[in-house]
């Protein structure tokens, strides 16, 4: 019948915004169609009051303060899903249309760097202090690039893990050293209110003298930044979590 409907109208050459047909299928629910110029009927799905776009933030603190607030869908449930180490989502219920309806996305703003790219020692030594947090290994690479006396990279007993350099450990005085590889460093890769993964890089220099880092975990320092966002929302959102309005889920 509503083949039979459409072709009726298509006939009578009615206008596209008269184009409307409303039906009551067999369980007594009304269904409303569009058909357009082709005679192609499209149902028209109710838009269910969704948000028609989501909520943009940057920080964990800013979504956790959105939800406690409970000023939009107030007293409904939520999942609160770390989609991976720089993404959070806000989403309800599964509708029974099928939709479910996303109303935040916090995405963490981390700064870039070349993993992998053979830098100068400037370039090294602001990106160690800027990007990375501090840690024993990451002190012992800026003492080394930031005291490089030679441009050459000693090259000799390099079995690929041990490289030597010499460095100035005095007013007149120079000493070879091994340059530290593998190295533990903690860049930052996730959200700031969040501990940051520590994981393995190789470190390599050439000449000029240049150095590198290369990711050596295997991508492991993801599974645990996703842990230190989910357990550090737990403790912010107990009391959400225990009246079950928020389910975290990672």
């Amino acid at each position: 019948m509503i083949k039979e409907a459409i072709k009726y109208l298509t006939e009578l050459g009615i206008k596209p915004d008269e184009r409307v047909v409303e039906i009551i299928d067999s369980d007594n629910k009304d269904r409303m169609f569009f058909i357009d110029d082709n005679g192609t009927a499209r149902e028209v799905q109710p838009t269910n009051g969704r948000a028609q776009y989501e909520l943009e933030l940057n920080t964990l603190t800013g979504l956790v303060s959105y939800i406690q607030s409970n000023l939009e869908r107030k007293d409904q449930q939520f999942f609160l899903q770390v989609v991976n180490e720089k993404k959070v989502t806000l989403s309800g219920l599964l509708e029974s249309d099928g939709g479910r309806e996303t109303l935040v996305v916090a995405n963490a703003i981390v700064p870039r760097f070349a993993y992998g790219d053979f830098l100068d020692a400037e370039e090294l030594i602001i990106a160690f202090q800027s990007k990375f947090t501090k840690t024993k290994d990451r002190d012992l690479i800026l003492k080394v690039v930031g005291n490089v006396k030679e441009e050459n990279v000693r090259q000799t007993g390099d079995n690929g893990v041990s490289q030597a350099v010499t460095i100035k450990t005095g007013i007149a005085s120079a000493d070879d050293v091994i340059v530290p590889n593998p190295v533990t460093l903690a860049p930052y890769r996730t959200f700031l209110e969040v501990e940051q993964p520590e994981s393995n890089f190789i470190f390599r220099m050439k000449d000029g003298p240049t150095g590198a880092i290369f990711e050596a975990d295997g991508g492991a320092w993801r599974n645990q930044a996703i842990i230190n966002v989910r357990e550090y929302l737990k403790a912010e959102l107990a009391k959400e979590m225990e009246t079950g309005r928020i389910t975290i889920i990672a």
